[in-house]
């Protein structure tokens, strides 16, 4: 049952194991819920889920200097197809995590994940670059459609580890971010374009997870408590908690506009540099996000422990002398440097959406999916422009440009000190 399985951890949960765990929600025990009791196996199905839909979703990025061979694209038309893949995925989900705040949509979870699957389908077959963008907007529509619901699902489930929770869901996704760049080395690299759709199948597995996950949703009382523990208030002014969202959304943009050059170019600038073959710069990529996804598992406990804003003020701050010095070193170094910055930098996106939570703790869908979606749309954005400069002048100039971005992370200082989380 959930209420004793916060001794287990999500390593040990297999996917029976999971299924059978959030089916087991649907009978009346379920309506002991409590919302002081963790619920891991709900918790680490949205992170497995989470991890299936980044590993899709990392295949683009991963695949594109195949895309640029085959189809003779530019770097302008690379960003261009991240920049609408970003804006779908970005775009739709504050308005869809605000809906669902008052009308509670639970069946949106796998419906995300369909569209996801017919969006990788159309990447494995399209045959044009416009093909190309409309396969990027659905596999973008399906993440504006799952990360503000499962986000809120975490919370439901967390039991009060509000860090912990969120660190467990994101690292889900940033582990899929790790692994799809090495599935693509692997898989899609030697094979072409058409092995894309073997991935489909993680899709469908996705698609049958969140169906019993939404099933826990409806059945437990988890949203009533929520809703409850919202009326308690943030504890600030309306100034102060404007001025805290104000700061939060400047810290995401300078985070995701560096984490954007590394996820996007790291490839390009590791086979211009130093002549590595196109599989090698995976496995370089593959590193980084690993770090990625360790620093973000660690950085959800630690603000449970020690608070959001000292978290959040060092994993940026920290990892800026790191991002200055990356342009200037040989590849062993730019290896060293990219997992450290990974690291640090990744340990902030977790206490970021908690602390965004517990200020707005009353509208907990929307301000998931204010956040999830500026991350998307910032790194949209800024892989557009930042191809453009790239075909403008070069690969390390938007190097040594975005190495000045992580310096905007001292606007922690003026973040508030919430005392407590809300329960």
């Amino acid at each position: 049952m959930f209420l004793h399985s916060d001794q287990q951890t999500a390593e040990e949960l297999s996917l029976s194991e999971l299924t059978k765990s959030i089916a087991a929600a649907g009978t009346p025990a379920s309506a002991s819920f409590s919302p002081t009791v963790l619920v891991l196996p709900v918790v680490g199905a949205v992170s497995f889920v989470h991890l299936l839909n980044d590993i899709i979703q990392a295949i683009l990025p991963a695949v594109y200097p195949m895309l640029k061979l085959d189809y003779a694209l530019s770097f302008t038309q690379i960003g261009l197809i991240t920049l609408i893949f970003q804006l779908t995925a970005s775009l739709l989900q504050p308005a869809v995590g605000l809906y669902t705040d008052k009308h509670p949509k639970p069946l949106l979870l796998p419906l995300g994940m369909v569209f996801t699957l017919l969006g990788l389908v159309l990447l494995s077959l399209g045959q044009s670059f416009v093909m190309l963008l409309l396969a990027s907007a659905l596999i973008g529509l399906g993440s504006s459609t799952f990360h503000p619901e499962a986000s809120r699902v975490a919370r439901m489930a967390s039991g009060g580890r509000y860090g912990f929770a969120q660190g467990l869901f994101q690292v889900g996704g940033n582990a899929g971010s790790a692994l799809g760049p090495l599935l693509a080395a692997l898989i899609i690299i030697p094979r072409g374009q058409g092995s894309i759709g073997w991935f489909c199948l993680l899709a469908i597995v996705g698609i049958m997870v969140l169906l019993r996950v939404s099933r826990w949703v409806v059945s437990s009382n988890a949203r009533l408590q929520l809703r409850g523990a919202a009326k308690n208030g943030n504890g600030l002014t309306v100034q102060q908690t404007r001025q805290a969202l104000l700061v939060l959304a400047l810290l995401v943009f300078s985070k995701y506009v560096y984490m954007t050059c590394l996820s996007n170019f790291y490839t390009f600038y590791l086979i211009e540099n130093f002549a590595v073959s196109v599989a090698d710069s995976q496995l370089f990529l593959f590193l980084f996000l690993a770090a990625v996804a360790v620093g973000t598992v660690a950085g959800g406990p630690i603000g449970d422990r020690i608070g959001r804003k000292p978290v959040i003020w060092v994993s940026i701050v920290g990892a800026a002398p790191l991002a200055l010095l990356l342009p200037y070193v040989n590849l062993a170094g730019a290896a060293v440097l990219t997992v450290l910055i990974g690291l640090i930098m990744s340990s902030a996106f977790s206490a970021i959406i908690v602390f965004a939570q517990e200020l707005m703790p009353a509208k907990i869908g929307m301000i998931s999916g204010v956040f999830y979606g500026m991350m998307f749309g910032i790194s949209g954005i800024a892989a557009a422009l930042l191809g453009m400069l790239a075909d403008a002048t070069s690969i390390s100039t938007i190097f040594k440009l975005c190495a000045w971005f992580p310096l905007l992370g001292m606007l922690a200082f003026w973040l508030p000190r919430i005392p407590r989380p809300q329960t």
